[in-house]
């Protein structure tokens, strides 16, 4: 993992993130000085992913209120707001970013000072740390020697503090000299499988193999694909998994072929308070993204998720261990949330 770039970090009070645009072709840095520079991070997903969205924002928050002249006091959490609401704004669909903020308004309001708040993010970043390697250690038994796991978008070390989600078990097999090969698709428009999650992976020494999107139905149909394994920005109160888009598509060919579908996320990823995926706003982005060669005066849709239904999903790998059917009660009684903290 040391060959793979952090893509948050914080050093000397100062919040630098990877620019993931750039990537697999340069590897730079943006300095983050404020609330619009963690902003336009997001937006542009320079830095994405939920849980790296989550602590960007924490951090960037921090950064934020150390630059407001009053830096303690009664004002101190007005400001605060004021930040959090610009930046829960970023992004409506991934629930870490919201969770991320509301921890942080949380300690600020026992202690409103910036260096609470410092403590905080970091506190946020290194559990992070913790929960990618506990959702590691449940879900390696999952990843058998010479099997072929599909992953989907980048649900890997980019996308969080290090291990990742849906790579965590994969790295964790590797360490243990475990042989098995990953088929990463490309995910369309904007390529984080070809462009992140394969480069990622090839960095750090496992086998893997970019192929198209719309491949995944001919290879499983010819029994090339053992697992699908991919990671969450939102997992709702019924099960529902709210994913990049194409998610659903993986998880519909993998019902008709009877390959085992499987979602990684940490704790925070779920959204007790919203009863099922078609609550979710679900983000467009610009249709330039799509629009490529098409040609002129033609117009298109780009929506950036979609929702896979729980009656899909075979697990849901966190880092307490695998919630499986019915998702619902059994994401509740793994998480330790009862029926009444929902709403």
């Amino acid at each position: 993992m040391a060959d793979i770039p952090a893509a948050i970090l914080w050093q000397n009070d100062t919040l630098r993130l990877l620019d993931q645009r750039a990537l697999p072709h340069a590897i730079s840095y943006l300095d983050i000085t404020g609330v619009e520079d963690a902003v336009g991070a997001i937006r542009t997903l320079a830095v994405r992913g939920a849980p790296a969205i989550g602590i960007a924002a924490a951090y960037a928050l921090a950064v934020a209120m150390a630059r407001e002249r009053q830096q303690s006091g009664p004002g101190f959490l007005q400001r605060l707001d004021d930040h959090a609401a610009t930046l829960r704004g970023a992004r409506p669909t991934a629930v870490n970013l919201g969770w991320a903020l509301d921890r942080m308004r949380a300690r600020a309001a026992r202690e409103p000072t910036v260096s609470a708040l410092r403590q905080e993010a970091e506190l946020i970043h290194a559990e992070d740390r913790r929960l990618c390697r506990g959702i590691g250690e449940h879900g390696r038994a999952l990843i058998t020697p010479g099997c072929t796991v599909l992953t989907h978008c980048n649900a890997g070390a980019l996308a969080v503090s290090e291990l990742g989600t849906a790579t965590a078990p994969l790295y964790l097999r590797h360490a243990e000299g475990i042989g098995f090969r990953v088929f990463a698709d490309e995910t369309r428009p904007l390529l984080q499988g070809a462009r992140l999650t394969a480069w990622e992976l090839s960095t750090a020494g496992l086998d893997v193999t970019v192929i198209c999107d719309n491949m995944a139905a001919s290879f499983m149909a010819r029994g090339e694909i053992d697992l699908v394994l991919v990671g969450t920005d939102r997992v709702t109160a019924n099960g529902d998994v709210v994913n990049k888009i194409g998610t659903l598509n993986l998880a519909v060919l993998c019902d008709y072929f009877g390959v085992p579908f499987y979602v990684a996320c940490p704790s925070s990823t779920f959204d007790p308070h919203t009863p099922s995926g078609a609550e979710v706003v679900i983000e467009e982005r610009s249709p330039e993204e799509v629009l490529g060669t098409a040609a002129a005066r033609v117009t298109a849709r780009n929506p950036a998720f979609d929702v896979t239904p729980a009656k899909l999903v075979t697990g849901i790998i966190t880092e307490r261990g695998i919630a499986r059917p019915p998702l619902a009660v059994s994401l509740r009684r793994l998480l330790g949330i009862s029926a009444a903290n929902q709403r």
